[in-house]
């Protein structure tokens, strides 16, 4: 890892490198055996192109598999698809391996690629249309995979060629419907089998799904993109299941059970039936259901139900190698592992993913402490073991007694990424650039809650009647307050411009247990302010002349943008200056599957006109900056506009800053770079700080 030299701006650098994410190992998979290794990385630090690599724990050599290629042109269906993955890189994104880990299958600008993992050699398969998500079957004969007109293929790999087509009009096959790859983490529509015999498809119907239109107003010429978008209250995409054999023969046609609207996941191992995973359109009931193939019968195995949801666990439900399930439970203060209903993880640990299931165990990920997360091992003979480092933020792989560990700490910039086996350790190199500058958080707890924060002063050293910028996310499923520095190289660079800065998780976040996380349930408003409010006034108390209580602004994107918002309105003796991206205006106009989560199924609900800004448009008395993306397709741009016209309405004065072609996130390196740079003059100019 290394800082260029080339005199660029922090701003600058902060877009061109997404973040310093350029360059880290990711991606990785492991062969059955446990001595072959891939993964996605970079060439440099601000090469935004991956490229696949190979590793082999018998000679301790990595080697370059697929270089990166030339510039990409991507489908509309494709770049929809990186959106709801958050991915901005380039070249090789997602790639996905047979069973023996021979070969790597990818998609370069829609066309299918089949690196072989032995000799390098890459070979293409001819096909008619653009190729969304491509997978081989475990043995490596056919390729399965959606194609943008809505069809599902197969390709026979010795042929290269394509050999079946599954279509039917006005509905799309193969393809996660727009909730399950935003909201539940499912991004895949198919599944092999085990023996590679046999392929659960999914079917999607949104004929009934609102058809909205994304325009860009820079451009009238161009024709609005239509997209189908399930808001609160309205019909769902309809999904079933197709069942067919590897050469195309339709076996079965399989609708969820009576009750379940959602397919949260199918999972489909060589330890037992198919598992689909359903929830009620409620979300407070969830089941575990095991598919017979050869009747297409769906049988009952668990059912999960809470008072305010159900919530989703990464990489369960599963078999394992016992033929027993694996699953995750709620209990009160606690998320735990179950196999077949009894609790093998401790209480306090909370489970955050199972990351493998092997015949050995399972390796998870869980932490005891909030701003932590670590890389755990539960043998089948209950041993429990702690596999990452003391602190930080842990994730990885394991497979076979081989273990990739991918590691974040306070000590370092960067990504450390080791592989370990057989007593030996080799550390994957990172191309990862760091900050000129050093983020140094203290750590400290606030409030009768002990809200975990995290505070970063000026290096300057200059700790006296600063003006203080609160930078929260929030809100659900989002951790800010975390153990590892690159967390902190956009704050520590707002507090070098002469700002302390607060960054504050509170009620609803993540890792500290259900009742922490559903604190928020019925009401997105009152609690999550009242957290930001409460940690701004315990270190104004915990720390006497350190902050100019009349100089507190805050700021923040998609629900942090909301939360800054609603804190000009509904809390200005605290908050004098709001800086408002990507907000939602109302959960009304959001999609069903996050927001009926928390303020119920109909848009009648009380929560939802409690959690809504427009009802306090004239209320504002504090400047407010709207920031927001014309091109975003999750929380639409129609939020920030209506805001803007209910505060209007109201004559309360505020500024906006539309971006033209720009979505929820903004990977483009000039607009990026200049947003950070618009958002420190506001502040300056409302707080009064003087330029560096």
């Amino acid at each position: 890892m290394s800082t260029p030299a080339d005199g660029a701006t922090f701003p600058r650098l902060y877009a061109r490198t997404l973040r310093f994410s350029m360059g880290v190992p990711r991606s990785f998979a492991i062969s059955p055996d446990g001595t072959r290794l891939t993964f996605l990385r970079s060439p440099s630090g601000d090469d935004r192109r991956n490229e696949l690599w190979a590793f082999d724990t018998t000679t301790g050599l990595a080697r370059r598999v697929v270089e990166s290629g030339a510039s990409e042109e991507l489908s509309i269906q494709e770049r929809a698809r990186r959106e709801r993955l958050r991915e901005s890189s380039g070249g090789i994104t997602s790639y996905t391996t047979d069973g023996d880990h021979r070969i790597a299958v990818y998609t370069e600008s829609g066309e299918i690629r089949v690196a072989d993992l032995v000799s390098g050699k890459v070979n293409s398969i001819a096909h008619p249309v653009a190729a969304i998500d491509p997978r081989p079957s475990p043995d490596g004969s056919r390729i399965g995979y959606a194609a943008v007109d809505g069809s599902f293929r197969i390709a026979h790999i010795g042929e290269g060629k394509e050999t079946f087509t599954h279509a039917d009009s006005g509905k799309s096959f193969g393809q996660a419907e727009f909730v399950a790859s935003e909201e539940m983490n499912r991004y895949r529509g198919f599944w092999w089998s085990p023996d590679s015999q046999l392929i659960l498809v999914q079917s999607t119907d949104e004929s009934e799904v609102l058809t909205w239109h994304i325009s860009d107003p820079a451009h009238p010429e161009q024709t609005p993109r239509e997209i189908k978008y399930p808001k609160v209250g309205t019909a769902n995409a309809v999904v079933s299941l197709v069942l067919m054999t590897c050469d195309g023969d339709i076996s079965r046609q399989i609708a969820l059970p009576a009750g379940f609207e959602y397919l949260v996941e199918v999972n489909w191992n060589q330890y037992g039936p198919p598992l689909l995973y359903c929830m009620d359109r409620s979300q407070r009931t969830a089941a575990v259901f095991a598919l017979d193939m050869h009747t297409g019968d769906l049988t009952e195995l668990a059912t999960q139900r809470d008072d305010h949801w159900v919530e989703i666990t990464p990489g369960v439900p599963t078999w394992l190698p016992s033929g027993e399930l694996l699953l995750a439970h709620d209990e009160s203060e606690t998320r735990v592992l179950t196999i077949n209903g009894r609790q093998v993880t401790p209480d306090s640990l909370q489970v955050t993913g199972v990351v493998d299931v092997d015949r050995f165990g399972i390796t998870f990920t869980g932490t005891f402490e909030p701003t932590e997360s670590h890389l755990w091992w539960y043998g089948f003979g209950g041993e429990l073991d702690q596999l990452s480092p003391v602190g930080g933020m842990h994730t990885g792989r394991a497979r076979n007694h081989t273990l990739v560990i991918s590691s974040r700490s306070l000590d370092e910039y960067g990504v450390k990424t080791e592989i370990h086996r057989d007593g030996k350790k080799w550390e994957i190199t990172s191309h990862a650039w760091t900050p000129s500058h050093d983020a140094t958080p203290e750590f400290i707890r606030l409030g009768k809650d002990e809200l975990r924060a995290a505070l970063l002063l000026p290096e300057s050293g200059a700790c006296t009647n600063l003006p203080l910028l609160v930078d929260p996310y929030g809100g659900p499923h989002a951790l800010r307050v975390v153990a590892a520095k690159n967390a902190y190289a956009e704050a520590q660079w707002f507090a070098n411009q002469g700002f302390a800065v607060l960054i504050a998780d509170g009620r609803g976040t993540p890792h500290r247990g259900p009742e922490w996380e559903k604190a928020i349930s019925g009401d997105l408003a009152t609690i999550p302010l009242q957290d930001q409010v409460t940690a701004v006034e315990a270190l104004i108390a915990l720390r006497p002349g350190l902050i100019d209580p009349a100089r507190v602004a805050i700021r923040g994107w998609s629900f942090g943008g909301y939360l800054a918002a609603l804190a000009v309105m509904d809390a200005p003796h605290t908050f004098a200056a709001a800086i408002a991206g990507a907000p939602v205006g109302d959960f009304r106009l959001y999609d069903t599957f996050y927001t009926e989560r928390y303020l119920g199924i109909t848009s009648e609900e009380a929560g939802y006109e409690i959690s809504s800004l427009y009802p306090r448009a004239h209320k504002l008395s504090r400047p407010l900056m709207l920031i927001h993306g014309l091109a975003d397709d999750n929380v639409v741009v129609a939020h920030s506009l209506q805001l803007s016209s209910h505060l209007l309405a109201a004559g309360r004065p505020h500024e906006t800053l539309m971006l033209s072609n720009v979505t929820h996130m903004t990977p483009q390196e000039e607009v990026a770079e200049n947003l950070l740079l618009l958002q420190v003059e506001f502040l300056r100019r409302h707080l009064q700080v003087p330029a560096k």
